[in-house]
C-alpha cells in the first residue's frame, strides 16, 4: 500500500549558519525519506527557518539592522549547506511569513473559543524586568541555578542538566544575561495555553502512550504526568504570550502582545506545506490536491525528526494545540541525541568542533560523513561520536575497500576483453550469491523503515564481504591470464558487477550523488527498492570512471585546525591583550582594599556615573568614621539600591581626581569585556564574605 507522509525536522533558529548537529538531522531524516521514495511511497520533505523571539530581535539591533533584514541573511547561506550535503528538501520556508501568521493566530482562535469550554486563559503574572535594557526578560536571557537539581548557568525555561522545565521566576540567583544586572520582578498580564486541563491531560495520556514515540522518551514524559502525594507537579499551563517590545506574531485582540516563539515554530511546519502546496510545487510533482485537502486526509502521516533536547514542546504542548484546534496530530516524533567528537561536546576553540561549511571547501566528500553518520545512528535516542581515526578507517574500508573496488576491477575486464557486455547466465555459484544478496533485502528495508541506519550498513557491509570472499575464490585476474577461460571470467566479472548493482540499490539512500554515478555507469533508469528482485541479464554497461577517493588522514587535521579569527582572537581575555609584565614593586604600589558601599545615587547631569560613598575602614583627626566620595562610570549596569551595603575592591593611593561633579577620591575595581558591543555588562568586583572594610588585597 502507497504511503502519504509529510515529514519535518526541526526548524533551525535563524540567527546563525547550520552548524553539524543540523546536518546530522537532517541526514537522517534525508535517508529515511529517500528510502521511502524507493518504495513508491508519497512523501511531502520540508523544512524552514523559526524566525521569530527576542533573541533575533536583539541581534538585529546589535547588527544595526531591521529583524527582517538579519533573517534574510541567514537564509540566503541556508542553501550552500544542503545542497553541498544532498539533503533533499522538497521546500523551505520561514515562520515569518503570511501563512504562518494566519495559520498560528486561527490555531489560537479555535483553542481561545472552544464551545465545550476556552483553553485559553489570562492571567496576571510577576515577571522578570531588566531595569538597565528596560524590558521583560525572555526565559533565554536569563540565568540562574536550576530549581530542581541547584545546577548553575541554566536558562530560565529549562535545564540542559536535569531536563527539568520551569519558569523563570523559579531561578534561584538570577541575573541577566543582556546587561548583568539583577532581574526585578514587574507585573504584567499574560495569556495560557491550559494544558493542565483534564481535556489535554487524557489525551496527552493516550495520545502518548501508543507507537508515536520511542519508549525511552515515552518513560520520560510519562514523568512530567506524575503529582506527588501532595498533589504537585504535573503539567502546567503553558505561557504563551511575551509583551513588546518583540519580534513576532500578535496575539489577536490583545494589543502589545505577541505569540512566545515557541507557539508559532512547530506551526512553520504546516505554514511550510501550505506555502508548498500554494505555489504548485507538489502539483508539479504529480499531487493535485489542495493544502487543505492533504492535511486533513486521515491517510496522510505526519513525521517529525527532532533533537532530544526539545521533545518537551514536540510532545506535549504541540500535540495538544493540533488536537484541540481541531487539527491532525503528528504520526510520529522520532528523537536523536547529540553530536560528539571523540567523546567530547564540540568546542571550536579546542579544535574539537566540526565546521560543515569548512568541511565541504576542504573538499571533502559529503557522502562520506553521511555515510559515517549513518553508521552511527540508531532508532534510539542515543548520542552519536565522531571519531576521526574511525571515519578514515570505516570510509576507506566500507566504501572503498568492500563496496568500489570489486566494481573498479570488473568493470576493467568486461570493458578491455567484452566490450562492457555482460553475461545472460552466470552459473550456479554466481547465481548463489546473487541469491544471497537479494535475500537480505527485506531486513535492510525494515531496519531503514525503523530508522536504525546503523544496523542496515552493518548487513549491507556483511553482504558486501560475501562478494570479496567470491572475487578473492575466482581471482578474475588469474583468469584473464589463462587461455579459454574467457567465459568463465565473463561470468564471474558479471557476477561482481551485478552484485554491485544490488549493494548500490541498498546503500541509495545514504549515497545519493555516488548512486547517480553508478546508475549512469551502468547505463541503467534511476535505482528503485523492487530492482532487487530482478537481474541486469545481457545488458551493456558504460566505461568505468573512478568514482570514490580514499580518506587521506591530512583532511581531519585541516578540519580540526581552529579558524585563524578564533587563532587571534580567542587567545585574548576579556577581547584584549594582556598588559606588558611588571615587576613585583610595580604591584606593590598599588594599594587595594576592601571599601564598603554605605550609600550610591544617581549623578545629575551624567548619562554614565553613579555616586559611592565607601568605607574604607579609615577614621579622622578626631577619631571619627570617614567615608570616601568615589565617581564610577557604572550606571548601565546597577541600579543605586542594588550596590548600597555591598563589599567591593577600591584602589585606595589613587591622587583625587576634579570632576565636573566633585572630587573622585580612587577607582571601584570593575571587570568588562573590550568589546562592549558584543560582550554587554559591567561587573563590579565582589569578595568574599568575611572580608571587612579596610582589608588589604594583596
Amino acid at each position: 500500500m502507497t504511503r502519504k507522509l509529510f515529514v519535518t525536522t526541526a526548524l533551525p533558529y535563524a540567527n546563525a549558519p547550520f552548524h553539524i548537529g543540523h546536518m546530522m538531522e537532517y541526514i537522517q531524516a534525508d535517508i529515511w525519506v529517500r528510502h521511502q521514495r524507493m518504495q513508491g511511497h508519497e512523501v511531502h520533505f520540508v523544512g524552514a527557518d523559526d524566525a521569530h523571539g527576542a533573541p533575533i530581535m536583539i541581534a538585529a539591533e546589535k547588527a544595526g539592522k531591521t529583524p527582517q533584514q538579519f533573517v534574510a541573511e541567514i537564509a540566503a547561506g541556508r542553501q550552500q549547506y544542503l545542497d553541498g550535503f544532498h539533503i533533499a528538501f522538497d521546500h523551505w520556508h520561514s515562520t515569518d511569513s503570511p501563512e504562518n501568521t494566519v495559520l498560528a493566530q486561527d490555531i489560537y482562535r479555535k483553542l481561545r473559543d472552544r464551545a465545550d469550554g476556552s483553553l485559553i486563559t489570562t492571567k496576571t503574572i510577576e515577571q522578570f524586568y531588566d531595569p538597565v535594557k528596560g524590558m521583560f526578560l525572555p526565559d533565554r536571557y536569563i540565568k540562574g541555578e536550576c530549581p530542581k537539581c541547584g545546577a548553575k548557568d541554566q536558562y530560565g525555561d529549562s535545564c540542559e542538566v536535569c531536563s527539568a522545565v520551569y519558569a523563570p521566576t523559579d531561578l534561584k540567583n538570577p541575573y541577566s544575561t543582556l546587561s548583568g544586572a539583577t532581574p526585578v520582578m514587574k507585573s504584567s498580564e499574560h495569556h495560557f495555553f491550559k494544558l493542565s486541563d483534564p481535556r489535554c491531560v487524557e489525551f496527552l495520556e493516550q495520545w502518548t502512550g501508543g507507537e508515536r514515540l520511542q519508549s525511552e522518551v515515552g518513560n520520560k514524559i510519562r514523568e512530567w504526568f506524575t503529582k506527588d502525594e501532595q498533589g504537585a507537579g504535573g503539567l502546567s499551563d503553558w505561557d504563551i504570550s511575551r509583551d513588546a517590545p518583540y519580534f513576532g506574531i500578535e496575539i489577536p485582540d490583545a494589543p502589545g502582545k505577541y505569540f512566545y516563539v515557541w507557539l508559532d515554530a512547530p506551526v512553520g511546519y504546516l505554514a511550510s506545506l501550505k506555502n508548498y502546496f500554494d505555489l504548485g510545487k507538489a502539483k508539479a510533482r504529480g499531487e493535485p490536491r489542495s493544502f487543505d485537502d492533504f492535511i486533513a486526509d486521515p491517510a496522510v502521516e505526519q513525521v517529525h525528526f527532532i533533537g532530544k533536547d526539545i521533545t518537551y514542546f514536540h510532545t506535549l504542548f504541540w500535540p495538544a494545540m493540533l488536537q484541540f484546534s481541531g487539527r491532525k496530530v503528528p504520526d510520529r516524533v522520532y528523537a536523536h541525541g547529540f553530536i560528539t567528537v571523540s567523546g567530547e561536546k564540540m568546542s571550536k576553540s579546542r579544535g574539537t568542533g566540526i565546521s560543515p561549511l569548512k568541511y565541504l571547501e576542504l573538499g571533502m566528500n559529503a557522502e562520506w560523513l553521511r555515510y559515517y553518520i549513518a553508521t552511527k545512528l540508531s532508532s534510539k535516542v542515543e548520542d552519536v561520536d565522531f571519531n576521526p581515526d574511525d571515519f578514515v578507517a570505516r570510509v576507506n574500508s566500507d566504501l572503498v575497500g568492500k563496496y568500489i573496488n570489486n566494481a573498479s576491477r570488473a568493470a576493467g575486464f568486461l570493458s578491455k576483453r567484452f566490450g562492457g557486455r555482460l553475461s545472460g547466465d552466470v552459473g550456479v555459484e554466481g547465481r548463489v550469491l546473487l541469491d544471497h544478496l537479494r535475500s537480505g533485502h527485506a531486513d535492510i528495508e525494515r531496519l531503514y523503515d525503523e530508522r536504525d541506519f546503523g544496523r542496515a550498513l552493518r548487513e549491507i557491509m556483511l553482504l558486501a564481504d560475501r562478494v570479496n570472499e567470491y572475487v578473492d575464490q575466482n581471482k578474475p585476474w588469474e583468469l584473464a591470464k589463462k587461455e579459454g577461460q574467457d567465459a568463465v571470467l565473463q561470468d564471474v566479472c558479471t557476477v561482481c558487477i551485478e552484485a554491485f548493482r544490488l549493494l548500490t540499490i541498498y546503500l541509495k539512500p545514504v549515497l545519493p550523488a555516488l548512486t547517480t554515478e553508478v546508475e549512469a555507469f551502468l547505463r541503467i533508469d534511476p535505482l528503485v527498492s523492487t530492482d532487487a528482485h530482478r537481474a541486469l541479464g545481457a545488458h551493456t554497461i558504460g566505461e568505468y570512471r573512478h568514482l570514490m577517493q580514499r580518506v587521506d588522514p591530512k583532511l581531519l587535521d585541516a578540519l580540526f585546525e581552529p579558524p585563524a579569527a578564533a587563532m587571534v582572537e580567542h587567545p585574548k581575555p576579556g577581547g584584549e591583550e594582556i598588559a606588558p609584565v611588571i615587576g613585583i614593586d610595580d604591584f606593590v604600589k598599588i594599594d587595594l582594599r576592601i571599601a564598603k558601599i554605605i550609600n550610591c545615587e544617581h549623578v545629575t547631569g551624567s548619562d554614565k556615573l553613579l555616586r559611592l560613598t565607601l568605607d574604607v575602614g579609615e577614621v579622622d583627626a578626631t577619631g571619627q568614621p570617614r567615608t570616601r566620595n568615589v565617581f564610577s562610570g557604572i550606571k548601565s549596569a546597577y541600579e543605586p539600591a542594588n550596590l548600597i551595603g555591598k563589599l567591593t575592591v577600591m584602589v585606595a593611593n589613587l591622587a583625587p581626581r576634579k570632576m565636573k561633579f566633585g572630587i573622585s577620591e580612587g577607582m571601584v575595581l570593575a571587570a568588562s569585556h573590550a568589546d562592549e558591543k558584543t560582550h554587554a555588562g559591567i561587573h563590579v568586583l565582589e569578595p568574599w564574605p568575611g572580608a571587612t572594610p579596610g582589608m588589604r588585597v594583596r
